[in-house]
Order: structure tokens, then C-alpha cells, then sequence
């Protein structure tokens, strides 16, 4: 597998490379050279396998001999081992629940397949640090997929005060190689620590830098899978017409369900399905890419003004020669997630903020005979204060929180600068 770097596609490195280097120069984002199609009775195939060997298929057609066959199905075992069930919430609409891995957010497919992949790659001596910012999921993932693994230390950014205090504890109450500093600002601000860390080449080689964000091919190739995997559970006739709606912030997770149409899975439309923060539903509509100061939210995992991976979705537009006016798009205020999770209750779904907005603007634009799926990317218990506050009902905390709930947090606290994260990085 071939991949070059956006920003300068004179670069071109294999997926290994990728997967060790995260970013090409310039923070250029890698992008596959080659897009591999599916024929439509491989399709039909595929959707009758399981999880995991339908998953290796997917994947080796991005990787190629890279990685031999056997061993990417270990290791696609190992990483994608809980289930990602269609749960039906109306006649027309259902929620494909992405949060029964071990940190209960979509996360833990991308974060525990790049580990495998990292494993997988580098040799026994060599040192690996992976740099990430989280806005909430991202860390929680990363730190449980590394947790204990030999020759690796993960740093994780997070904006302080900004994430719900039981995303908190489940990533910074670890310790061991996972140290987690909160950053006194927002997440666009953790994440442009990130890229001043990967533009200091001299750092890059001392420390062996690497990020686990999205960004990263691995987790992005490893989500396409779960979209397939949606599909395999419709019947024929709901596939026939079917609209995904995805909650949006850096927009990894919709540029993975994108790369699952380009492959051939029949998908009718995609929605963009963002919060205040709607940098990208403004641009669709007005063609001006203008992003305003990011706001706090209920939905804080979307609290993002400037989606990393916005140049892959229109990189990938512009090589299929598909039409930028084809997506669908919404933004939804915080007073319209508290009706709609009202909404969804009522109907005998609990659901979190993130999801709420993709099902609303999913319900706001699904059309007759098309059938609706929206992504359920966290369990509502990660976010307890405001689920139990807007419902006014008690929800029971899953064994994955209620383990961490009470430990104290490891965390170091710092100003947005960077001279400081450089001296402990180099610590």
C-alpha cells in the first residue's frame, strides 16, 4: 500500500511507514494512492461473513502484501473483540452502538487496531512515543489499546475542565507508560501542540514521535469496518435505501464511512451532523471556509472548529469525481440535543448528546422509503452528569466507569505553550 501526503504528493511512504511516521511533512495528512473497489457479488459476500474475517478483507485490500493475510486476521481478532450491534429505535431508524469495547466509545476500534499495528511493525528496541489530544474518547482508547505495552509512551492532551469527569478517570487514572496533561485551553489548542511537536524534527527522532489521533491511516482504515459491518445487519430491502447520519467534530469517523462507499458499499447519502461549532456545514452551504472560535458544548467530543481530516474528505470527493453538493449537513444548537434526547427516551432509547444530534438531523431529513442509520459513538453513562440532569432519571454506571470512578487522577497541568511540552517530552 502506497500513501501520499496532501500537502506534498512527492511523499510517498508504505503503510507501515504511515502508520509509524502519523504525519508526512508540513502536517500533511497521508492518503491511500490507490482506492480499491469491490465488486458488487463480493459485496453480497462479504456482507454474509463475520465481523472479523469480513474486516481482515477490507483491510488487506487497503494494505495489500504489507501485512501477510493470517497474521492481519490475528490481529483484527485481537483488536476488534466486542460487537457493534444495529439497535432499532424506530420503523425507519435505527443506532449502529459503537461503545461495547472496553473504554465504551467508537474509539476502541481505531485505537486498538493502530496498537496492533504498532506491535506488529516496529522492532523489540525500538522506542515509540505517541502524542495525542483528545477532546474526550481519544484518550480513553489510545491509553487502555498501549496500556503496558513494552517500549511505548503515550502523552495525551486534553483540555482542562472540558471533558466530562468520567471521560477523565478512565484514561488518566492509569499511570505506568500512560501520562496524561490537561491543557489550560481547548481542544483546537491541545491539537496544535500536537502539530508544533511533529514539525520539531529534531524531537520526532529523539523520542521516536508518533499520534494516535485520528489522523493516523490506521484508525481511520480500522473504522471503515464497522460501517460494513452495519450493513451485514440490514435486511436487503432497508440497504437498498440507506442514509447514514454521523456526529462530527474532526471528522475522522464520516471520512471512514466515505472510504467504505468508495469501496463499494451501497450507502444512498451521508449527513455531516455537527454541533455550534459548525465550521463545515457553513462551508457546504456558503463555499467560504471560515472557522469561528470553537464553543463548549454539550456535545464536547465535537467541540472542534478545524476537522483534521477535512482535506481527506475532499481529496476523496475530487479522485471519485463525486459531487461536494451530495453530503448532507447539519448543525444542531445544545437547546435541540436536550428536546431530541428527550425525544429519543421517550421513544425508549437512552442516548447521549453526540448521538442525539446525528439522529435529529437524521430525523429532520430522512425521506420516504429510505431507511436511517445514526452512529451511537459513546455509552450515555460517559456522560452522567448531563444525561441524568436532561432526562431526570438515574442511569446504572457500567463495570468500565465504576472501576475508575473513585481513583485520583495522575494528571500534570500545564499552560498552552510549547517550550513546556517540548522539555517534558524530553524529560
Amino acid at each position: 500500500m502506497k500513501l501520499y501526503n496532501l500537502k506534498d504528493h512527492n511523499e510517498q511512504v508504505s503503510f507501515s511507514q504511515a502508520v509509524k511516521q502519523g504525519l508526512g511533512s508540513q502536517q500533511g495528512l497521508f492518503f491511500p494512492l490507490e482506492l480499491p473497489e469491490f465488486e458488487l457479488t463480493d459485496i453480497d459476500a462479504m456482507l454474509e461473513m463475520d465481523f472479523v474475517t469480513r474486516s481482515s478483507k477490507i483491510l488487506s485490500a487497503w494494505i495489500g502484501d504489507e501485512i501477510s493475510a493470517h497474521q492481519l486476521q490475528e490481529r483484527v481478532k485481537n483488536a476488534f473483540a466486542f460487537p457493534a450491534p444495529v439497535v432499532k429505535v424506530s420503523d425507519d431508524i435505527a443506532c449502529l452502538e459503537l461503545f461495547h469495547g472496553p473504554t465504551l466509545a467508537f474509539k476502541d476500534f481505531g485505537g486498538r487496531f493502530m496498537a496492533q499495528m504498532l506491535a506488529y511493525i516496529s522492532g523489540a528496541d525500538e522506542q515509540i512515543t505517541i502524542l495525542t489530544a483528545t477532546s474526550g474518547d481519544t484518550g480513553a482508547a489510545v491509553a487502555h489499546a498501549f496500556y503496558g505495552m513494552d517500549n511505548v509512551r503515550v502523552v495525551i492532551l486534553y483540555p482542562q475542565g472540558k471533558i466530562s469527569p468520567l471521560q477523565e478517570k478512565l484514561f488518566c487514572t492509569l499511570g505506568g507508560n500512560i501520562e496524561t496533561i490537561a491543557i489550560d485551553g481547548d481542544f483546537d489548542r491541545c491539537q496544535t501542540l500536537v502539530k508544533q511537536a511533529f514539525d520539531d524534527q529534531e524531537l520526532r527522532q529523539t523520542i521516536g514521535l508518533n499520534s494516535a489521533n485520528s489522523i493516523n491511516i490506521s484508525r481511520l482504515l480500522a473504522q471503515v469496518c464497522y460501517y460494513f459491518e452495519a450493513v451485514a445487519q440490514l435486511p436487503q430491502e432497508q440497504r437498498n435505501q440507506l442514509v447514514i447520519s454521523v456526529p462530527s467534530g474532526n471528522f475522522g469517523d464520516l471520512t471512514a464511512g466515505l472510504l467504505a462507499k468508495s469501496l463499494g458499499l451501497p450507502v444512498k447519502r451521508f449527513i455531516a451532523a455537527t454541533n455550534a461549532n459548525d465550521t463545515v456545514p457553513r462551508f457546504l452551504k456558503g463555499g467560504e471556509w471560515q472557522p469561528n472560535l470553537t464553543v463548549s458544548t454539550l456535545s464536547n467530543a465535537m467541540d472542534v472548529s478545524q476537522p483534521n481530516n477535512w482535506p481527506r474528505v475532499e481529496e476523496l470527493f475530487r479522485r471519485k469525481t463525486w459531487r461536494m453538493t451530495d453530503l448532507a449537513y447539519g448543525a444542531v444548537d445544545d437547546e435541540t440535543t436536550k428536546s431530541t434526547m428527550r425525544e429519543l427516551a421517550e421513544l425508549g432509547y437512552i442516548s447521549e448528546p453526540h448521538a442525539a444530534i446525528a439522529y435529529r438531523m437524521l430525523r429532520d431529513q430522512l425521506q420516504e422509503g429510505e431507511f436511517g442509520l445514526f452512529l451511537g459513538t459513546a455509552h450515555p453513562a460517559k456522560f452522567i452528569e448531563s444525561v441524568e440532569s436532561i432526562l431526570e432519571q438515574k442511569l446504572p454506571l457500567p463495570k468500565e466507569l465504576a472501576e475508575r470512578a473513585d481513583l485520583p487522577l495522575l494528571s500534570h497541568k500545564m499552560a498552552p505553550e510549547f517550550a513546556e511540552l517540548r522539555a517534558f517530552l524530553l524529560k
